[in-house]
């Protein structure tokens, strides 16, 4: 049977009309795709368009400050993708003169784009035959030849990214690496529609009846978790209400992000222990602290980590000292913050 033309036939009849497949704008599919690595599609469309409606040019967000691009992320997690792209713009600027590297080799060679992206952008934007391999093109491929390699290993990858060089169209590149991506979105799911499925005829898996067995995975990775002490510490009165706000440095989750002050703790702990901690007693030795409010117990999920976390709104005299940057309560949305903290603030809002 003919892969790809088959391929190519369910693409035209079922793919999705989505924003970033009407246009060629190396600039533009570079956003798509970095903001749909680890996002849903329906998440990622409303951000894609505002991202593109505050930085519609690649010199846009190159000058644009890192808070601002930061603030405009917000949700959407896995941070480094905007740092990333921040850098990458003006690396742009100042070492292409502002024109997008027109080689999967240039391509690759940018801050933050991988094998993948660099496919994906020479591919859709320059018409060249460089196969993307994500998660969806594993899965269907694993599948369609029944390749036993573990696709979370080094071996497993170049099995399916040989296949997909084999295959993929030298005329239209870019729609066979869309279709290839649409099709394992669509139709070859972890929980596949084999009954419609046009592949089936020359599917490995689909004709042994060993759907369930592929892809072939290696190891699950564990994830590890974390406990979380936020300290919501408010000064000040009526409009001048203000809150200690603390920028995350570290290479950390949610790096240059804006959280409260935090004690991190290697398992659940009561606040009657939290305040005998050495890092309580070296912020606030000889201040007067009260305990406002505590808040429930938040259950944050990351890819590899399990953030268990509470607030403590507090309220202390004399505030001076605190190595934290105060920040009006009324300007603490501009600020971009992790969406854990922002959940905590909807919650609050009445102290606004």
């Amino acid at each position: 049977m003919n892969f790809t033309k088959i391929l190519a036939k369910w693409y035209d009849k079922n793919k999705r009309e989505l924003p970033w497949r009407r246009t060629k704008d190396p600039y533009r599919i570079w956003v798509s795709e970095i903001i749909l690595q680890q996002t849903r599609i329906e998440q990622g469309w409303d951000y894609y368009l505002r991202f593109l409606e505050k930085f519609p040019i690649l010199c846009a967000l190159a000058s644009a400050e890192e808070e601002d691009v930061l603030k405009l992320w917000q949700g959407l997690g896995y941070y480094s993708r905007a740092r990333n792209m921040h850098a990458t713009a003006k690396e742009i600027m100042n070492m292409h003169q502002g024109i997008f590297p027109k080689t999967y080799e240039e391509i690759r060679k940018l801050k933050g784009i991988g094998d993948y992206t660099a496919a994906a952008i020479s591919s859709i934007a320059f018409g060249i035959p460089s196969p993307v391999v994500d998660g969806n093109v594993l899965r269907l491929f694993s599948r369609f030849f029944g390749i036993p390699d573990p696709v979370d290993t080094q071996k497993g990858k170049t099995a399916v990214l040989e296949k997909a060089k084999e295959l993929i169209s030298p005329q239209h590149p870019g729609d066979f690496n869309q279709a290839i991506m649409e099709f394992g979105a669509l139709q070859c799911k972890p929980t596949p529609d084999c009954k419609t499925c046009p592949l089936k005829p020359g599917c490995v898996a689909f004709q042994q009846n060993r759907i369930a067995e592929f892809p072939v995975k290696s190891k699950k990775q564990r994830q590890r978790t974390r406990y979380f002490h936020y300290l919501f510490i408010t000064v000040d009165k009526g409009k001048n209400r203000s809150v200690f706000l603390k920028k995350r440095t570290g290479n950390d989750i949610w790096k240059n992000l804006f959280d409260f002050p935090l004690i991190e703790t290697g398992k659940a702990i009561s606040h009657k222990k939290l305040i005998l901690s050495k890092e309580w007693n070296d912020l606030f030795s000889g201040k007067n602290v009260v305990l406002v409010k505590e808040s429930k117990r938040y259950r944050h999920i990351l890819s590899h980590q399990i953030i268990v976390a509470k607030f403590y709104q507090l309220k202390i005299s004399p505030f001076s000292g605190l190595p934290f940057q105060k920040v009006a309560l009324k300007e603490i949305l501009k600020y971009p913050v992790p969406r854990l903290i922002e959940k905590y603030l909807e919650e609050v809002r009445n102290l606004f």
